[in-house]
């Protein structure tokens, strides 16, 4: 994809977010960590039912939060609600962590309580609210927080305080665009797929998409690439991509890989067109070999279409030429795992 220049995924402007002074509590006992209770609240142009329905489904938070980067659900609660168990990924003063949470989901009251199962530190308690409510101008919404530090130490509540207040405020200001846009009627966001036969095993397949180091080396399209695994399965990829124009754009994604399974990405730097871009690499094995499905799910900067495609371009236009720039890499990114995985690419 041409563009003028890479994006960050950064909170849209909107509404203010107010959060309140967070309070601490001491330990109840020596040895007991302190409790720190925070709450965030923002105005939604947009019906409570709307925007509690977005808290609801999980699995599109990456299209809304900027921290998200990958959410499953474990087990899911039915659709008059109760508990449920889920998997996040997400970012954190410039890392990646991933944790379970459970959740009780209540939609009469609008409310969902969550609580990590498995901490990872330095985080040793989270748990906290979303609280959807009318109001005048549409709804509002609060989040809070109630935590606790492993360690119990000056450095590690700041850092802790830090990206529970950074995190919140950018989940409120994004979650309050996409409520105005689905108010709207605003059809933003798609998803379209590319799907391929190769005749290999799912492991050989899952080698090449997981090693993206040697992409430079195996892909036409890319021109530079820096991949960092700093954790086990969660992967930074840094690309240049050359675009059909001869002009070439960066990307910057966190990967979650499940090995011999799938590869679910989430792009940080995007092209300008796109204010969100998420994909998978889903891998089915059957008795003739191996189907990978290349799934890409985009949600257009409609302000940047008439910049990156001319004045008399619409959001239409927007949705074909993402399409085809997209898909067309993709799918010469299977086309290059066939040849690999079956053995005729020399590679």
């Amino acid at each position: 994809m041409s563009q003028t220049s890479p994006r960050t995924t950064t909170p849209p402007t909107g509404p203010d977010v107010v959060g309140s002074p967070s309070t601490r509590t001491p330990g109840e006992r020596p040895g007991v960590p302190a409790r720190v209770d925070v709450a965030h609240t923002v105005t939604v142009p947009a019906a409570p039912d709307v925007v509690f329905a977005l808290l609801a489904d999980v699995e599109r938070w990456p299209l809304i939060f900027p921290p998200t980067v990958h959410a499953r659900f474990l087990e899911r609660a039915p659709d008059e609600g109760g508990p449920e168990r889920l998997q996040l990924w997400a970012t954190a003063n410039g890392g990646v962590r991933t944790w379970t949470s459970r959740r009780l989901v209540d939609p009469v009251r609008r409310r969902i309580s969550f609580g990590q199962d498995r901490p990872q530190s330095p985080v040793a308690a989270m748990g906290g609210e979303w609280i959807v409510s009318p109001a005048d101008a549409g709804s509002e919404v609060v989040l809070t927080h109630t935590y606790a530090a492993v360690g119990d130490d000056a450095e590690t509540l700041g850092w802790l305080e830090k990206a529970v207040d950074g995190n919140s405020r950018a989940e409120l200001a994004a979650l309050a665009e996409a409520a105005r846009e689905k108010e709207a009627g605003l059809e933003t966001a798609f998803t379209f797929r590319d799907s391929l036969h190769i005749e290999s095993t799912a492991a050989e397949v899952y080698g090449f998409l997981d090693r993206a180091e040697r992409w430079e080396q195996r892909l036409p399209h890319v021109a530079r690439v820096r991949l960092t695994e700093d954790l086990p399965g969660v992967q930074i990829l840094e690309m240049d991509t050359r675009t059909a124009d001869g002009s070439s754009h960066t990307t910057r994604s966190v990967r979650i890989c499940r090995a011999s399974r799938s590869i679910h990405y989430k792009q940080l730097v995007t092209p300008a067109l796109l204010r969100v871009h998420t994909g998978s690499w889903l891998l089915t094995e059957d008795d003739r070999g191996v189907t990978v499905v290349a799934e890409h799910t985009v949600v257009l900067e409609t302000a940047a279409v008439a910049q990156v495609l001319g004045p008399d371009a619409d959001v239409r236009q927007a949705r074909a030429f993402v399409r085809d720039a997209l898909g067309r890499n993709s799918s010469a990114t299977l086309r290059q795992a066939k040849a690999f995985a079956e053995g005729t690419s020399g590679a």
